[in-house]
């Protein structure tokens, strides 16, 4: 490690949230370029940078630095510019001078041991004092600890973190235990705590490491979907992961138990854990699913027949007898589930639902688990609906809180009378516990979705398991309505879904190209929408087209994927501004998606002017504007909204020309276009494939290794979640 002293001379660039840095760094050989991490920079910090030299293939020569040390300032030059520097607050240049003015070169020592004499400055009393005196002790706390750090190896941007946690008291958590930070600290994993222990010298086989590694097995449960873990697949995955005896896990198994950390229960005879959240989040939905279905109401004042009649006539439809059963029990039940495929007429279902309990006046709730879904709903009622997050007015508490937090629940339930909520096989444990949380005691739920589609990405399988419980009324729509006798993808989409290979008509809405190579498959997507289906059906293939793929990786997968098709409908134009991030180019043009929920992400209408804050991980927009001086991109989205984002928000967004199948659920498109390939049984099986042929309203197009489709058909290997809420469920009604 090379070690530079210097004086930053200009801030190129900032990311406030994670403290990435790029400035412009002055020493005795001039000026040069460092990046790395810093917390609080201003023009005039005399730093000493720990790094080396690197060259990048833009920027040319830069010194990227791993830790640096903040020295103070010597000389009044030096010590005028940190002051008016706008670190200390109260003092800018005319306070900044006076104190030099007054105090020399000792003004900072004065600070330090003397702060009482800052009073004889004008302009600063006893208030400005105070806020002096700590932000000049949290500076120093922080030079500090982060100095202390550096003799066991920890990086400054992990030490920045941990201060904001713990400030001075830093080191003394690590020293005493250094897993805490995976609970308190964003960011910080088993591994990441796990080498903070070993440069600290704690013992592998010490019982906290042994205590926090059995913590990290039990949260396989996330990434598998499950809500618990057999006994002896937990000692399994702890041994693996920790390198200890079984011995030794199995002594800390209750002192995991008893920290609070997991919960331990029989299930189906066995010994299971569950992490401790999920625990309670699936004991409580069964209780509350068990309390609104035993509600029951009386003196339901509607002539249904007479309901039924006008609605059909309004519609100019005619429902038949299951779709009738389906509005009636819903009207007249506590909770319900209605499900079915594409075509089956649940939107239909909705719309008469709706219109029942609209006609007896009470007060309809309209939700969906994504903004997509949402905005269809809307669409197709004529009411608003909200998604879940907004529905329960997911935000920070209050404007000095970290944590964001659903603002409707049991202190503060949702006011209306009947909720209706759809595709709610996207919903998991954690999400229909909070939902249901916020309803009122007598509140109607009806529960609309998709059972066959793949299930919630977050742990739980909510909608299967509450079928298959038999605690509230189900009914299945079996019956193809919405499309034309012509319409293959909802035949075949059911076809799909019994294991059966359906008969594929290259000349209907359902298409199978065939092609070997990876390769090939991806040249043959590039043609298609290039031109071919724009010159069949006269589409925009940016906003009707959508490519959806299995995998992120590969040749034909969602990354590549989306270069290659933006290289096809958005290439370089000297009339298009872009703006590259590492490997990726965004463009103006370009079709993009959100990633990750961002609460206070500000937009407005374009066809209201209203604004609001919400942009939620799933949207899909294009980019309107890429604007170099102001560092923003603006993205219009499908629903009308508007939304600036800083060129620090930029991993926020990803191209969306190409979407995984998780990604896609919710949502539908007029044309759908997705690779045949091989790969794990247990991924590419049939809920995978029946998810995304479901997507396409107008036609899809599958391309690839046929042999490929007819094993994903074959293939029933889709995930069997372990959850307990149907036992939960029988216990519950046992009781109530």
């Amino acid at each position: 490690m090379e070690l530079i002293n210097g004086t930053i001379e200009r801030i190129i660039f900032r990311n406030d949230e994670n403290n990435y840095t790029v400035i412009s760094f002055e020493n005795d050989d001039g000026l040069f370029t460092g990046v790395g991490i810093i917390n609080s920079p201003y023009i005039g910090e005399i730093l000493k940078l720990s790094g080396e030299w690197t060259n990048h293939p833009r920027f040319g020569t830069q010194f990227k630095f791993e830790s640096y040390e903040i020295a103070l300032p010597k000389t009044k030059a030096q010590i005028m510019a940190y002051l008016s520097s706008g670190i200390l607050p109260g003092v800018r240049q005319k306070t900044a001078k006076a104190l030099v003015d007054m105090f020399g070169e000792e003004v900072l020592e004065v600070m330090d041991h003397e702060p009482e004499r800052l009073l004889q400055v004008p302009g600063i009393g006893k208030k400005t004092l105070l806020r002096i005196v700590t932000a000049r002790e949290e500076q120093r706390e922080l030079s500090e600890v982060l100095l202390a750090l550096q003799q066991y190896d920890i990086s400054t941007s992990i030490g920045l973190k941990l201060f904001k946690v713990y400030s001075d008291q830093t080191v003394s958590v690590l020293l005493n235990d250094p897993y805490v930070t995976i609970k308190d600290v964003r960011g910080v994993g088993f591994q990441m705590a796990d080498q903070f222990a070993e440069k600290l010298g704690v013992e592998k086989t010490h019982p906290k490491r042994i205590r926090a590694g059995i913590v990290q097995g039990l949260r396989g449960c996330y990434a598998a979907g499950d809500t618990y873990m057999f006994e002896r697949d937990l000692i399994a995955e702890s041994v693996k992961l920790l390198g200890v005896s079984e011995e030794l896990v199995n002594d800390q198994l209750s002192e995991v138990v008893l920290d609070g950390m997991a919960q331990q229960a029989e299930v189906n005879d066995q010994t299971a854990y569950f992490p401790m959240n999920l625990y309670t989040a699936e004991d409580e939905l069964a209780m509350r699913l068990v309390s609104l279905s035993r509600h029951r109401f009386s003196n339901i004042d509607l002539d249904f027949d007479k309901e039924i009649n006008r609605y059909e006539k309004n519609m100019g439809i005619i429902l038949d007898e299951c779709q009738k059963n389906a509005v009636q029990t819903a009207v007249s039940g506590s909770v319900v589930v209605i499900t079915g495929g594409p075509g089956t007429g649940k939107t239909t279902i909705i719309n008469a639902i709706l219109q029942m309990m609209q006609s007896m006046k009470l007060d309809v709730m309209l939700t969906a688990p994504t903004g997509r879904a949402a905005k269809r709903m809307t669409e197709t009622t004529g009411k608003e609906a909200k998604t879940i997050h907004r529905l329960l007015e997911y935000d920070y508490q209050d404007e000095d809180s970290d944590f964001l937090s659903f603002q409707r629940n049991e202190d503060r339930p949702l006011d209306g009378d009947c909720l209706i909520v759809d595709e709610a096989s996207m919903i998991d444990t954690m999400l229909m516990y909070s939902l249901l949380s916020a309803l009122r005691p007598g509140t109607r739920l009806v529960l609309v979705g998709d059972a066959d589609q793949l299930p919630s990405v977050e742990p739980g399988n909510v909608l299967s398991d509450l079928i298959e419980s038999d605690s509230v009324p189900v009914i299945r729509l079996d019956t193809i309505h919405r499309q034309s006798e012509k319409s293959m993808i909802s035949l075949n989409a059911r076809s799909i879904n019994r294991g059966e290979v359906p008969f594929i008509d290259n000349h209907s809405d359902f298409v199978f190209i065939r092609k070997s190579s990876h390769s090939e498959i991806s040249q043959e997507i590039r043609s298609l929408i290039r031109g071919r289906l724009k010159a069949s059906f006269g589409i925009d293939p940016i906003k009707d087209v959508q490519v959806i793929a299995p995998f992120k990786k590969g040749e034909v997968g969602v990354i590549a994927l989306n270069a290659s098709i933006q290289e096809v409908l958005n290439p370089p134009d000297d009339r298009k501004a872009e703006k590259q991030f590492g490997s990726v180019v965004f463009r103006e043009g370009d079709k993009v998606m959100q990633i990750r929920n961002n609460y206070k992400m500000e937009w407005e209408s374009t066809i209201t002017e209203e604004r609001g804050k919400g942009i939620y991980n799933g949207d899909i927009g294009l980019i309107d504007d890429i604007d170099d001086e102001r560092e923003q991109i603006t993205v219009h989205f499908t629903d009308e909204r508007i939304a600036r984002y800083d060129f620090s928000q930029h991993d926020e967004l990803m191209h969306a020309f190409a979407i995984t199948v998780h990604k896609s659920q919710g949502s539908e498109f007029p044309f759908v276009i997705m690779p045949m390939i091989s790969g794990y049984p247990d991924f590419l099986n049939r809920k995978l494939l029946y998810t995304a042929v479901t997507r396409a309203k107008r036609m899809i197009v599958l391309v690839g290794d046929y042999a490929a489709f007819v094993r994903m058909i074959h293939s029933d290997k889709s995930n069997n979640r372990k959850t307990d809420l149907i036992g939960r469920i029988k216990e519950y009604e046992a009781m109530i």
